[in-house]
């Protein structure tokens, strides 16, 4: 299915659709997607504007929680993302703009990644996007693993996308080409971040995206499937105006 045009329609039907597709990804992650000991809630972290999803792990000794292979993973070295650009910035370049942020867990199981999709809210006010860049920044300092998918063209508060936004906040200038002005990152946490990028634009189908586990290993999220079956639900009335 390409992608929608989501401008033609007010922000509340994105909303509604937006909810729909984080269950259908969650579902999808607990339905075997996730290794062993991960799962996945759709819950609010750090201010956020609607749901994310999260992916979290039980409990375990730290011999073995920290470290090592994770089952059922992929190795970056084995296979890396399919993805058109990896960016990986200076180390001194990102320890001089790192911050530290206090992020507030809301249970004990430790918090492994997060998948953020963007609302036309999260960019509707000055404030509403400082909290977005905010929360990805501070999870990127705890060693929290994000994939963004932000379907909106750039806007005032992102005039060079969410994805330049974010970046020039971290490290470097990232400017997301014209021709393709929306945004899928993943970034996968560490001593220095690295990102896995893909822009798209209106028409292109959703490719998988990785979603890291740690560092140097990932799982594909199903965004082509999921974003399908998440767009059955819209109202016939809007789904004919986005089909236009």
């Amino acid at each position: 299915m390409p992608m929608h045009d989501w401008t033609r329609v007010e922000a509340g039907i994105f909303h509604d659709f937006h909810l729909t597709w984080i269950g259908i990804i969650k579902n999808q992650l607990n339905s075997g997607l996730l290794p062993p000991d991960y799962y996945a809630l759709a819950e609010q972290i750090a201010g956020g504007m609607g749901p994310d999803v999260l992916t979290l792990q039980t409990p375990l000794p730290e011999a073995e929680s920290d470290g090592g292979e994770v089952e059922g993973a992929v190795a970056v070295a084995s296979a890396p993302p399919k993805v058109s650009h990896v960016v990986r910035p200076p180390v001194d370049e990102y320890v001089f703009k790192r911050r530290s942020v206090v992020i507030r867990h809301v249970s004990n199981h430790r918090i492994i990644a997060l998948i953020e999709i963007l609302s036309p809210g999260n960019k509707a006010s000055r404030h509403a996007f400082r909290s977005f860049l905010d929360k990805v920044e501070a999870a990127l300092a705890h060693g929290i693993h994000v994939l963004i998918i932000d379907l909106h063209p750039p806007g005032p508060r992102d005039p060079r996308g969410v994805l330049g936004a974010l970046w020039e906040r971290l490290f470097v200038d990232l400017v997301s080409p014209p021709e393709k002005p929306l945004t899928l990152a993943a970034y996968a946490a560490g001593p220095v971040p690295t990102a896995y990028l893909e822009p798209i634009a209106v028409g292109d189908a959703l490719p998988d995206m990785p979603l890291f586990l740690a560092p140097e290993q990932y799982i594909n999220v199903p965004l082509e499937s999921t974003y399908t079956a998440a767009f059955q639900g819209v109202p016939r009335y809007y789904r004919t105006i986005l089909e236009a």
